[in-house]
């Protein structure tokens, strides 16, 4: 293992990631509510930090290898969430626990939108722009953007991509790795600028605008507000937040084909699109007919506008609330809370399981079935008309399995820490989707629950946003032979 180039790469994004501090200071520099100071702080430490990281090894020239590409990959996420938590700790308005600040943070970068705190309508505002802007850092991934700077500081960036993105399909946009990078966020800093305009002009001011598009198009489900969404009790905010979720929930390679093309028709031939629709549609209107059916809501439209809006929130593992869900009759949150199982596409900044996988599995259940019926017949599986290699589909099962496993650990775990099985269950699907709000007890905030559990549902967290394989990967005896 190269330590050297391990240490000088985390110790150049701690210092990259102090910028960040910045934008909060100019926030309460604007609304004048004395919160500077935890920033400037912040910022101090952070860049402090790095540079100590990175000077005694700043000439190094080593070649990254894919062991010190996971490692700085998982180490970075959580030495990430840790700096992060300085301007929580260090903050008279919030007097948080460090347990409480780590969850917080953690839940921010991994886009998963749990929270512990209450009363976000009367917090300053810098401290609300800063929950906002973990979750729009954490949206692409924070890699993904160093990978874009890093080679021109002498660190190369292919390894750092492969752990990031280890699901079976970022692909790659450009030749070069760099240029892949900043393609990405060039489309989804589109989306959040587009995002937060049409906001605006839904009714919202500049400062919820901001916030709202970063949390949207980040599926991160943060909002600036207790009630969320449902604050604004706007039906033309909920239609810009239902289509920036479905579009953050779409394979951000898709994305840039269709804008490369200058063919809106592309999106139709993607197979993992086409049944991310599918999956969506159907579930809205099933919980839609139901709410009208029982009588829950008065007409069918508000039932229609409730049932939509929460079907592309929570299967989007956005977590966005128009309305308290949890109150619904029981069947629909369990529906859409295994929705979120399924989650958003591959390459998307979305949670959960990936359609595209869950559609491989499906297929995979399809052939199994005919190749009982017909045992000699071959029969291949294929994704966009293109044949899938066994060693994808193993690899997806693989991914499957390890996730079914650490699902059952966790939910065990949460349960000894006190919590009722709905509340665990709903707790473990929230953290490892990256979803968030949950039922039972973590319906409204994750406040209530024990310091070990926040510690469990934090490693959860991490786990479900690098796709199980990259952390348990790192926390197996091979990975650490020389």
């Amino acid at each position: 293992m190269q330590f050297s180039i391990v240490f000088k790469t985390i110790g150049l994004l701690l210092m990259v990631f102090s910028l960040t501090q910045l934008p909060p200071i100019l926030v309460d520099f604007i609304y004048q509510q004395n919160e500077m100071t935890s920033f400037v702080a912040a910022f101090s430490v952070t860049l402090l930090s790095g540079l100590i990281l990175w000077l005694p090894f700043r000439n190094t020239k080593k070649e990254f290898r894919i062991r010190e590409g996971v490692l700085v990959v998982v180490s970075f996420w959580f030495i990430l969430s840790l700096f992060a938590t300085i301007p929580f700790l260090l903050s008279e308005s919030l007097r948080m626990s460090f347990s409480d600040a780590f969850f917080e943070s953690m839940s921010g970068l991994t886009t998963t939108g749990a929270t512990v705190l209450s009363g976000l309508d009367d917090l300053p505002k810098a401290i609300l722009y800063y929950r906002q802007q973990l979750q729009w850092l954490g949206g692409m991934g924070i890699i993904v953007l160093a990978v874009a700077i890093l080679p021109m500081l002498g660190v190369g960036g292919m390894e750092l991509y492969n752990a990031e993105s280890s699901g079976i399909s970022k692909e790659r946009l450009t030749p070069k790795l760099t240029q892949t990078a900043k393609a990405l966020w060039k489309i989804y800093l589109s989306f959040t600028v587009v995002c937060a305009l049409a906001y605006y002009l839904a009714g919202m001011d500049v400062f919820d605008a901001i916030g709202h598009s970063f949390s949207t198009v980040a599926i991160g489900g943060f909002s600036t507000h207790d009630a969320s969404i449902g604050f604004f009790n706007s039906s033309a905010i909920e239609s810009v937040a239902i289509v920036f979720m479905l579009l953050a929930g779409i394979n951000f390679s898709l994305h840039f084909f269709v804008w490369q093309k200058k063919n809106i028709f592309t999106y139709a031939q993607d197979s993992e699109f086409k049944a991310y629709l599918f999956i969506l549609f159907t579930t809205a209107v099933i919980v839609g007919v139901y709410l009208f059916e029982i009588g829950y809501y008065p007409s069918i439209s508000e039932s229609a506008r409730q049932a939509i809006f929460q079907t592309v929130s929570i299967a989007t593992t956005t977590g966005f609330a128009s309305t308290d869900y949890s109150q619904w009759p029981f069947i629909l949150p369990i529906l859409l809370i295994f929705a979120s199982f399924i989650g958003a596409c591959a390459g998307s900044t979305g949670g959960g399981i990936k359609v595209v996988r869950v559609l491989l599995m499906f297929k995979l259940a399809m052939k199994e079935i005919k190749k009982f019926i017909h045992p000699n017949a071959y029969i291949g599986i294929k994704l966009n008309h293109r044949s899938v290699a066994e060693s994808t589909l193993v690899s997806v099962w693989g991914f499957f399995s390890l996730y079914v496993i650490a699902f059952i650990i966790i939910l065990i775990a949460l349960m000894f820490t006190g919590l009722d099985q709905v509340s665990a269950f709903s707790a473990t699907a929230a953290s490892i989707n990256n979803l968030g709000p949950g039922l039972g007890e973590v319906a409204a905030n994750y406040g209530g629950v024990s310091d070990s559990a926040k510690w469990i549902l934090s490693f959860s967290m991490l786990l479900g946003r690098l796709e199980i394989l990259t952390l348990m990967a790192l926390l197996h005896r091979a990975f650490w032979r020389f």
